[in-house]
């Protein structure tokens, strides 16, 4: 059954195509994936953004930079291969484990941080106190845990065992790193410009939930970039 959508579309043959990826755009998805890892550990990622870096976060970020720079030569990261991995959005294509494992990790970073800053606005707001360490130091491994199982089950989108979905796929995922993205950054800015009273706490809530509902819906409606469903057709390219 063909799924209503009112929203902008794109077309697999009017894109443009590309047999090889420049070595600027190799280098431009590099800090994508930097950043995706070394946000894994959420605990040191709160005591980052809690009380600035660390030896920690510094030892952390060199593995990183070590383990994606390694990574990234021999084209096993998301846009830093030497050439497009899909060509068909509609095409029955084995997804390649380092795409399994980077969006997997991806999914968490964007879904992970978003619920539990959430959960904490709430707690927050309803009863007048913060409980965000607790939080990260008690739910965030659970909860990253579960992510990992669905990314391991091929439950999420871009994690499958096929590439097939991809032209619908990826309007999720980039629909989401849009909303949590753009969310996160606001809530942060109110973070360090709000003082921590209850109506702070509404304000803050407040503004990041309609930031999230409002990217979202502009995701849905193919308003942001790579958020268009592509209709499968000629050969193209991610």
């Amino acid at each position: 059954m063909q799924l209503r959508y009112s929203g902008k579309v794109e077309y697999a043959d009017a894109r443009k195509m590309r047999v090889r990826n420049k070595l600027y755009y190799r280098f431009a998805h590099w800090p994508i994936w930097i950043w995706v890892f070394f946000l894994a550990p959420g605990p040191l990622t709160f005591s980052l953004f809690a009380h600035g870096f660390s030896w920690a976060n510094t030892a952390w970020l060199t593995a990183v930079l070590i383990g994606t720079g390694v990574a990234g030569v021999y084209g096993q990261l998301p846009g830093v291969e030497p050439a497009p991995y899909i060509l068909r959005f509609d095409e029955d294509k084995p997804n390649p484990r380092y795409r399994k494992v980077c969006y997997t990790f991806a999914w968490n970073a964007v879904l992970n941080f978003a619920l539990l800053n959430l959960t904490g606005l709430v707690i927050a707001t309803l009863t007048g106190v913060w409980y965000m360490s607790q939080l990260y130091h008690y739910v965030y491994f659970p909860l990253c845990a579960l992510i990992l199982l669905l990314g391991a089950a091929g439950r999420l989108p871009r994690v499958g065992r096929s590439t097939k979905a991809e032209g619908t796929e990826r309007r999720y995922f980039y629909g989401s790193v849009w909303a949590v993205t753009v969310a996160q950054t606001v809530l942060l800015l109110l973070w360090k410009t709000l003082h921590a009273t209850h109506t702070g706490s509404v304000v803050k809530l407040t503004v990041y939930s309609l930031t999230l509902f409002a990217m979202g819906l502009s995701a849905y409606r193919g308003v942001l970039p790579r958020t268009r469903p592509i209709l499968p057709g000629e050969v193209m390219i991610d």
